[in-house]
């Protein structure tokens, strides 16, 4: 009771700082722009980009090229070595260590201006939200973070790891009464090892907020349920009423996770990466994600047909228009420079600035143009169970472009239903109808007779946590990409399927 007393003023002081700060934005961002540059003038990447010719954001432009990864690698292999003042002054405090598609493992610094705008942005988007919805007695329990092991390696003298066990080291004080699992518990590494440790650890506590990806969530939760024999989370948990979860979209899991819960609980979404915590949930009802734009981040837009151009349209963020897919551009005081962290965003707002997440650069079909990006086929995918009273558990999509029956090549949907359709063709016919109405381009290649309508491969039970598991990424903050481009996960699902 004396926390939820305590928090009730500082919860309503940092909920009027969001809405402060997200009324400078412009002005934040163009003092941003130039602190930043001021600040990295003397390393080794700003005196080879010319920081001390940069006057405004047209010489930015002109300074700093964009470059993902892989293009930078130059100056990221000499962090790595613990060379001083290459893309930021000093070394960085910490290593979040990732690992990528096309690049392999990288190495994204957190230095120690970076690090506190991950805690501070998470503590902002957690006491805005208790404001808003009147739900600080959160605060009279427990706090559960499902996450990666906080066990970290080092690079030279840096201290190396996934973000959140990193986050574990940064936990403040004033929080960790309220925080489980033990550290102990969370070093351990085998998923389902840890996520049977959580709950017999957690099983008695009063928990009230959980945070996690959804399907590594509701693995926990079937769990608790066979543990304990209850029928409901509510049951075991009856001031259990926040749940956080970021980097994918909640709505297709939302029907199995209230049937879980029991009942339908507040949600908080958020924006964090390694590379930053870009945006959150500001509003109990909401449409888009608040910018975070005076958190060490300066951002850029580039029209996403146009990120793999030579030049490409570079937007500040006062430049951008509604409904238009980008791809986001960082520039940040850990030292990363015009960065493509290939992330797209959609602006639903400006007046706050506020966006929705819609996929990856390299997560989508174009096989033959299509151009279908994650956002549309998670839409279609939502549309079509609410009209048939179905639920999955997860999916994913790839091209076949090369049929075996020498028919007409199509999109080729993997799901696992936790509640299939009665009628599984007639789910087919107005699941391809609701991708017919979310992307024209789709739209043209199945009038035009160049693609057939989708097809849907009914998975087994735990088909998606076997392939998470086969590649050693089951659990923690690991996602399964939705859509791509080729038949690799395909490839996997089909011989798990068997």
């Amino acid at each position: 009771m004396l926390k939820s007393i305590l928090t009730s003023p500082v919860s309503k002081y940092l909920s009027s700082t969001v809405k402060s700060k997200a009324n400078s934005a412009v002005q934040d961002q163009e003092a941003l722009m130039h602190s930043l540059v001021f600040q990295a003038k003397e390393t080794e990447f700003g005196k080879d980009h010319r920081f001390d010719k940069i006057k405004n954001y047209e010489d930015f432009k002109h300074q700093v090229p964009v470059k993902d990864y892989e293009q930078l690698r130059p100056y990221f292999n000499r962090v790595v070595k613990n060379e001083a003042n290459i893309l930021w002054p000093g070394i960085p405090k910490y290593f979040a260590k990732t690992s990528g598609t096309t690049s392999g493992v990288k190495y994204i610094p957190i230095t120690k201006q970076s690090m506190p705008h991950h805690i501070d942005t998470a503590r902002d988007a957690l006491f805005n939200f208790m404001s808003k919805s009147g739900s600080n007695k959160i605060m009279n329990g427990k706090l559960i973070f499902l996450s990666g092991s906080p066990v970290l390696s080092t690079e030279g003298t840096i201290a190396t790891g996934r973000l959140s066990g990193i986050v574990n080291h940064e936990v403040p004080s004033w929080l960790q009464k309220n925080y489980v699992p033990s550290f102990e518990t969370n070093c351990i590494e085998p998923w389902e090892a840890k996520v049977e440790k959580i709950v017999e650890e957690t099983a008695a506590h009063d928990l009230r907020l959980i945070s996690g990806i959804p399907p590594w969530v509701q693995m926990y939760f079937e769990k608790l349920l066979d543990y304990t024999g209850k029928s409901t989370i509510k049951d075991i948990f009856p001031n259990f009423n926040l749940f956080i979860f970021g980097g994918v979209d909640y709505e297709p899991y939302r029907a199995k996770l209230d049937a879980l819960i029991g009942e339908r609980i507040h949600t908080l979404e958020t924006y964090p990466a390694s590379e930053g915590f870009f945006a959150f949930q500001d509003q109990v009802v909401h449409e888009g994600l608040l910018l975070q734009t005076s958190n060490g981040i300066f951002y850029e837009f580039v029209p996403v047909e146009e990120i793999f151009n030579e030049s490409p349209t570079r937007l500040k963020m006062s430049e951008i228009e509604l409904g238009v897919n980008y791809a986001i551009i960082l520039n940040t005081d850990a030292g990363l420079w015009g960065y493509n962290i290939g992330d797209t965003v959609k602006f639903v707002s400006k007046k706050p600035y506020r966006l929705i997440v819609t996929g990856r650069v390299k997560h989508f079909i174009s096989a033959f143009g299509e151009h279908v990006i994650a956002k549309e086929v998670e839409t279609a995918m939502i549309e079509t169970c609410k009209q048939f009273a179905a639920s999955i558990v997860e999916f994913t999509v790839a091209p076949n472009v090369n049929p075996k029956d020498g028919q007409l090549p199509y999109h080729e949907w993997f799901v696992e239903f936790e509640k299939a359709p009665e009628n599984l063709p007639d789910f087919e016919a107005v699941l391809d109808k609701n991708m017919v109405e979310q992307n024209i381009y789709y739209e043209d290649l199945i009038s035009g007779g160049i693609l057939r309508p989708l097809e849907i491969r009914s998975l087994k039970k735990s088909a998606f946590r076997k392939y998470m598991d086969s590649i050693g990424k089951l659990g923690g903050q690991n996602k399964v990409p939705r859509l791509s481009n080729d038949r690799k996960i395909a490839n996997i699902l089909d011989n798990l399927n068997v």
